[in-house]
């Protein structure tokens, strides 16, 4: 990895005064970068489909996305959790930054083919898995673990606004500026995401009694080890396979929206857009609900709650008829605001009690896990849909997201994952093996 910018610079504890103004520093580079890469996005995405009217080329390109969410999570884990953090960190945004300078010269050159941003995209990928699990692992050791539910509230917040408004802004600069000119914004925001990495200190994990008295282990070893300390740990693991069977059968439905939108609600592009806001501004309003509340004391209990609530809103949409577009916007709207309590009290949890030497391998085998089921259940639910509609596909969505906040709130693992007792299990040497 490379050298760090500044040298000697004071890692900030998590219990320090100052510990936000710090984090805020450091988040706001990351904010703006990715702020950048949306209208990137954007732009590539409408140049692609102006250039060819291929829903193939498109679909490739998506893929090519996803493979590395799916496949290189484990050994990103497992080598974050082996290098400096904030060196992966500024790596990452370095060669994004590279990426994004490749992609303005080849566009100013009248250059650029498909195949370029597939290998561009990859790469940025990539370097985005890296970039990911490096900052989750990291923000428990600048963050005060009593406020790592309010950040994640910040961070489920700043998504739904990257979401809602990259897409225009890519639209308006495209309008005044070449694509070449809209490209470089994500060149220039990547930089600023590097500057307050040289500024502010990023603490290292200390390394297990275990990891220490057994020597250096191997790369595989790595990755099994976090493999068994997320099998062993009983709340954990349940919450996984809960979240492996909710994506499975749950994003299908999101994908399949346009169909609905134009079969159903006999809508065109005006709905579908709106349609298509609503989720990201409920996340912006759940963020910012969380953000200041923090949830519930029992992060599981969050969890449980919002699961359960989504049940309502999938079967709203599933049940509106075609004369109600309104109320299955509402639907999309409250999944939105119910999204953040799910997910950022699982990441405050993993980022509270997962050893911070384990962090990158837990976090990253989580991740993948879940994105792996999303490719299976699009496989399954798009012939099926050619049959019987998307209405269905919401309507069972809505009894598994019923059923997963049934099992979240009264599983006596889950409820009890943050007992001191659960946690000195989980965090003692264990001879247990996990199932492969």
């Amino acid at each position: 990895m490379a050298g760090e910018c500044v040298q000697n610079v004071e890692p900030v504890q998590p219990g320090k005064a100052g510990w936000f103004a710090r984090f805020l520093t450091i988040w706001v580079g990351q904010a703006l970068s990715l702020l950048g890469s949306q209208v990137a996005g954007f732009a590539i995405l409408w140049w692609m489909t102006t250039t060819t009217g291929s829903a193939a080329i498109l679909a490739t390109g998506a893929l090519i996305d996803s493979l590395p969410r799916v496949f290189v999570g484990p050994f990103a884990g497992a080598l974050i959790d082996r290098w400096n953090r904030r060196r992966v960190l500024i790596v990452a945004d370095g060669i994004v930054a590279l990426a994004a300078a490749a992609l303005v010269y080849l566009s100013w050159a009248g250059r650029l083919q498909i195949w370029h941003l597939y290998a561009l995209g990859f790469v940025r990928s990539v370097c985005g898995m890296f970039h990911w699990v490096a900052m989750q692992a990291s923000t428990s050791l600048l963050v005060p673990h009593a406020q790592l539910a309010r950040v994640q509230g910040m961070n489920q917040t700043l998504n739904a606004v990257v979401n809602i408004a990259g897409p225009p802004l890519g639209a308006l600069l495209l309008g005044v500026l070449s694509l070449s000119g809209t490209l470089a914004i994500d060149l220039s925001t990547a930089v600023l995401a590097i500057v307050p990495l040289c500024l502010v200190g990023i603490p290292q994990p200390e390394a297990s009694e275990v990891a220490e008295g057994a020597g250096k282990p191997s790369m595989g070893q790595d990755i099994r080890e976090g493999l068994r300390y997320l099998w062993d740990w009983k709340g954990l693991r349940t919450i996984v396979l809960v979240a492996i069977v909710c994506n499975l059968i749950m994003v299908p439905p999101m994908v399949l929206l346009p169909l609905l939108v134009t079969a159903h609600f006999g809508g065109g592009t005006a709905e579908l857009a709106s349609m298509q806001a609503a989720w990201p501004l409920g996340m912006m309003v759940g963020g910012l609900i969380l953000g200041v509340w923090g949830g519930f004391r029992r992060k599981a209990t969050s969890m449980g709650v919002g699961m359960m609530s989504t049940c309502a809103s999938m079967l709203l949409v599933g049940f509106a008829p075609g004369s109600a577009f309104w109320l299955a916007w509402i639907g999309i709207l409250t999944m939105g605001i119910l999204n953040p309590f799910v997910n950022g009290p699982l990441m405050a949890l993993m980022q509270t009690h997962v050893r911070p030497d384990m962090q990158g391998r837990v976090m990253a085998t989580l991740l993948s896990l879940a994105n792996a089921m999303t490719p299976l259940g699009l496989l399954i639910a798009g012939p099926l849909a050619d049959h019987t509609g998307t209405r269905p596909w919401f309507l069972v969505a809505g009894v598994v997201s019923l059923a997963g906040g049934l099992i979240l709130s009264f599983s006596p693992a889950v409820q009890h994952i943050e007992d001191k007792g659960e946690l000195d299990s989980v965090h003692r040497p264990s001879g247990g093996h996990v199932p492969l």
